[in-house]
């Protein structure tokens, strides 16, 4: 190999070593991502507004979706406080996150009442729901098990379903998961 050959060789791969050691590796996520399910499609419901929403209308926004109730006597309540301080916690970064609670009891969430019920937590947040059919398909769609039970409770899955800016599943939270790695998470997601 000629001389002047080698050393444009030598100085290329010092280069791509440079840039290499440069680069960061990307942080993981702090909760359980997914990458390529084929679960969580869009859908349509009736807010707490009392029109119909489509999810697809939020691209560009990262969504958080809970799946509970208004008269929960457990988790719900306790969720949402903490996607509220979180809400607070991304300071500006708030506009770029809707949060959807999405009534798994149509027989009692009706719009005002789901209206009445967030605003004590964060205005900006988004109540939904619809027929029991129209919770069942969604609720299925996002692998989210619900069953009504004795004295007017419901048995729920407990989890907040996170959505990137396309639409697409990438995350499971544990609505008990520290504020820290949910924030961790979610500036992650804002940053792709």
């Amino acid at each position: 190999m000629p001389k002047s050959s080698f050393l444009r060789a030598l100085a290329a791969f010092c280069l791509i070593l440079v840039f290499t050691a440069c680069s960061k590796p990307p942080q993981p996520f702090r909760n359980t991502a997914l990458e390529g399910v084929k679960w969580g499609k869009d859908f349509e419901l009736t807010a707490h507004t009392g029109e119909r929403l489509r999810s697809a209308d939020y691209r560009g926004k990262v969504l958080v979706l809970f799946f509970g109730y208004t008269h929960c006597p457990d988790i719900c309540a306790p969720a949402l406080a903490k996607l509220a301080q979180l809400s607070k916690a991304l300071g500006e970064d708030a506009k770029r996150v809707q949060v959807l609670f999405i009534s798994v009891d149509p027989e009692h969430d009706n719009p005002a009442q789901l209206k009445k019920f967030l605003a004590a937590f964060d205005p900006g947040f988004i109540g939904l729901t619809g027929s029991l059919d129209e919770l069942g398909a969604v609720a299925a769609d996002h692998m989210v098990f619900f069953k009504e039970v004795k004295g007017g409770r419901v048995e729920h899955t407990g989890m907040l379903f996170v959505k990137d800016v396309q639409g697409r599943v990438r995350l499971l939270m544990k609505e008990s998961a520290p504020l820290d790695d949910m924030l961790h998470d979610l500036r992650l997601l804002l940053a792709e």
